[in-house]
């Protein structure tokens, strides 16, 4: 049987298995990428253009929509061009690189919406140390600390996962190079490592979850306490779209990953694949701009800017 050592490239699962179906799909593809590149991209102008908008809120809100940017490229850029083109073919460095950084983004993502629920909760329930707790150097931290624990995450697990020998062919039953895929392809009884590891990401991972949901529960009962309606819109206007981004990441990853076993299968994996891999950085710029007068002011601004400088 082929070791790792023998592996050169990986054969990826196939969206489809006719031509017609393959097509289709490559122009699906294609629109929910412009999609997802088009919003986030006016997010992150807007945030970037507008002086008002450059407060610790916004600031976060620009990092989320670079890493979306980030991790839906990793995924579907190379999707498409397999389905344009017929092919099925990642090279053993591509795949490599494509675990590391999607593992980068979704990690760094997760830490960054936690900062993000901390940021809502001093905002609401300490007004007074706002200003104090989120000065400039400490977003700046939490951000460079959300940024560097994905790394941390991305590098452990891919180094990890691409150290075992591997001996059950190359054929990923996926669209992309993940995990779980990987792992099938391991000798017996040498992937204990990366499981120990899984088990320590999960482990965290829960205890960002914990802790978004007591900031809420902090969070909800402030704005309950608040004396105007008027308070009481403002302040859920501004954490209603955070906790919607929130419920969607976690609620899509939680059900890839502990989805009952019959329903396992090689079209229902690349469906749940699909869903916690494209639907939230494609919905995220939508969810964040629906509610937001500030974000809609800017965005209608800026294209009025960019139509305006068109010949």
């Amino acid at each position: 049987m082929p070791n790792s050592s023998s592996i050169s490239e990986f054969l990826l699962l196939p969206l489809a298995d006719t031509r017609q179906l393959q097509l289709l799909h490559f122009w699906l593809l294609l629109g929910i990428y412009l999609a997802a590149l088009l919003g986030n991209g006016l997010i992150s102008t807007a945030v970037a253009c507008d002086r008002r908008l450059h407060t610790p809120m916004y600031f976060f809100l620009l990092n989320l929509a670079l890493l979306d940017l980030g991790c839906i490229s990793t995924t579907l850029p190379k999707a498409m061009a397999n389905a344009l083109w017929d092919t099925r073919a990642i090279t053993y460095t591509g795949c490599a690189a494509q675990l590391f950084f999607f593992l980068f983004f979704i990690s760094a993502e997760f830490s960054l919406l936690t900062t993000m629920s901390y940021d809502r909760y001093v905002a609401i329930c300490k007004p007074l140390h706002y200003g104090t707790l989120m000065d400039s150097r400490a977003c700046a931290t939490m951000a460079a600390a959300a940024w560097g624990a994905g790394v941390l995450n991305s590098l452990l697990h891919t180094a990890s996962t691409f150290s075992l020998p591997l001996c059950q062919g190359n054929v990923v039953h996926q669209f992309f190079c993940e995990i779980p895929q990987i792992l099938k392809l391991s000798c017996s009884d040498s992937n204990l490592r990366e499981v120990v590891l899984l088990i320590f990401s999960c482990s965290l991972a829960f205890g960002c979850f914990v802790f978004i949901v007591v900031s809420y529960v902090q969070i909800f009962m402030a704005v309950l306490r608040m004396p105007s309606d008027q308070g009481r819109h403002k302040a859920f206007s501004t954490c209603l779209p955070h906790l919607s981004v929130v419920s969607l990441f976690v609620s899509t990853g939680i059900f890839a990953n502990l989805k009952p076993p019959s329903l396992s299968s090689p079209f229902m994996d690349l469906l749940v694949s699909l869903l916690y891999s494209v639907v939230p950085p494609t919905l995220n710029p939508i969810i964040y701009s629906m509610r937001n007068r500030e974000i809609k002011h800017s965005l209608r601004k800026v294209l009025q800017y960019a139509l305006f400088q068109l010949p």
